[in-house]
């Protein structure tokens, strides 16, 4: 039978360590197309930036729902989008640059960040170094905004949460910042919308994740797996718990499901 399976990219596809996909996950998702399934990555990435495109190249996914539900794509065509609500983007960035927190996106292979030091800095503490190129971060009141990253402490996730009602703050993995998303959208939306596209019951779709915001997906999709490098409260709400990323986790689970 016909399954729909996403992927999370960030440490679930591509690993951070070394960031390269695991052979052993292109040839999962490989012999999942060949099996006639549906492959989709589900990311809080816009995979039109940075080295998305790469990644699109080499995963070859039928569809995708990127920015955390904001946009879907199918066959590389946009057919959803939702746009942060203007007031609120206003309010919100107003509200980070008066307690100091980091918040920003990437468009076009530039980073438009308010207070950007401290995103140099989590660079490196991940990568070792930072090689962003910083644009204006003025410019984000003129763009199509479908989310944002808040980079820091949990503190200042909540806090950001706690005064806004129409945001979510799902942490990243490594926990040093976070999805901010508004509205009602997710990945569990997108999943939603591709399981209609595709007529394939939602019982029949298998999600993939590692971090927060892979949690309303998860927990929809009729099996939910978070790799065992995942953050501690996403494996409990997970149907089943696979290898870490460096341990071909995603190749393991997809045999363990009689799906390779």
């Amino acid at each position: 039978m016909k399954k729909l399976i996403t992927f999370d990219l960030d440490m679930t596809l591509l690993n951070h360590a070394d960031y390269t996909i695991p052979e052993s996950a292109l040839e999962a998702v490989k012999k999942l197309r060949e099996n006639g399934h549906i492959v989709a990555i589900a990311t809080g990435r816009n995979l039109e930036n940075h080295d998305g495109p790469s990644f699109i190249d080499k995963i070859n996914p039928h569809a995708t729902i990127e920015l955390n539900g904001t946009k879907v794509t199918i066959d590389k065509e946009t057919v959803y989008r939702h746009l942060f609500n203007e007031k609120v983007l206003c309010d919100l960035i107003k509200f980070c640059l008066d307690k100091g927190y980091t918040i920003g996106l990437a468009e076009n292979d530039m980073d438009y960040y308010f207070n950007q030091e401290k995103l140099v800095e989590w660079d490196k503490k991940q990568w070792g170094m930072s090689q962003r190129k910083f644009g204006d971060p003025n410019r984000i009141f003129e763009m199509e905004v479908g989310t944002l990253a808040y980079i820091g402490t949990q503190v200042g996730a909540s806090d950001i949460e706690s005064n806004f009602e129409s945001i979510r703050c799902p942490l990243f993995a490594g926990g040093l910042g976070a999805d901010v998303i508004e509205g009602d959208v997710s990945k569990e939306s997108g999943l939603l919308r591709l399981s209609k596209h595709y007529n394939i019951d939602v019982k029949d779709t298998i999600s993939f994740g590692d971090a927060m915001n892979d949690m309303e997906i998860l927990k929809r999709a009729g099996v939910g797996v978070a790799m065992g490098n995942a953050h501690d409260k996403l494996k409990e709400v997970a149907d089943m718990v696979t290898d870490d990323i460096d341990k071909d986790g995603v190749y393991n689970a997809c045999v363990k499901l009689g799906l390779i």
